[in-house]
């Protein structure tokens, strides 16, 4: 069963504003800057099955959110980063990925999607495997689109249109995430 889509643990969402938070080994900052914004870290969580640790993720927004809708809704930049806890193949990232997004869209909007996601696909796939200690932000740059870097180092083009980042969120935090419980998390929700 793809990392992704497999059972997850969760480091306490509660953190007083503007205070870094580690989890599992991992620092996630207060704020990030995204498209000359600073933003909020709004939730954290940890993705494991059992004693294995695939990563850490924490969202940030432009201001807190604890509810998809609002999550999703709110303008303004925004980054998902997951930070590695162990060495991982990137077509097992790309599966578990796609099945995230493509569950969290209608069909109608699902063969629009299909382009981007390929896209998105060969970004992740030219990386070959993602290492232990590895961050991987997905940001999303109002007037661009999605934009990812691997350590702060831009990987791919950027794929336009303003709803890709969102697909991608959905996948997490959506009607049908991966787990309810990393759901709570990245949405500063207590669990």
């Amino acid at each position: 069963m793809p990392l992704l889509m497999s059972a997850a643990l969760i480091c306490p969402a509660a953190h007083a504003a503007g205070e870094r938070v580690k989890v599992a080994g991992q620092w996630f900052e207060a704020t990030a800057r995204v498209a000359n914004t600073d933003l909020l870290l709004n939730g954290t969580g940890l993705r494991a099955v059992s004693w294995f640790k695939a990563f850490a993720a924490g969202l940030y927004l432009p201001a807190r959110a604890d509810t998809a809708a609002s999550a999703l809704a709110m303008a303004g930049p925004k980054r998902l980063q997951l930070r590695m806890l162990r060495e991982l193949p990137a077509d097992e990232f790309v599966k578990a990925l796609n099945k995230g997004v493509l569950r969290n869209l209608p069909a109608v909007e699902a063969a629009g999607f299909q382009g981007r996601l390929a896209q998105l696909d060969q970004t992740i796939a030219a990386l070959v495997k993602v290492q232990e200690g590895d961050a991987v932000d997905l940001d999303h740059e109002p007037g661009r689109g999605l934009v990812m870097r691997l350590n702060g180092k831009l990987r791919g083009d950027v794929i336009a249109g303003e709803q890709m980042f969102a697909a991608v969120l959905r996948a997490f935090v959506g009607d049908l995430p991966y787990d309810e419980k990393l759901k709570a998390g990245l949405l500063g929700r207590p669990r």
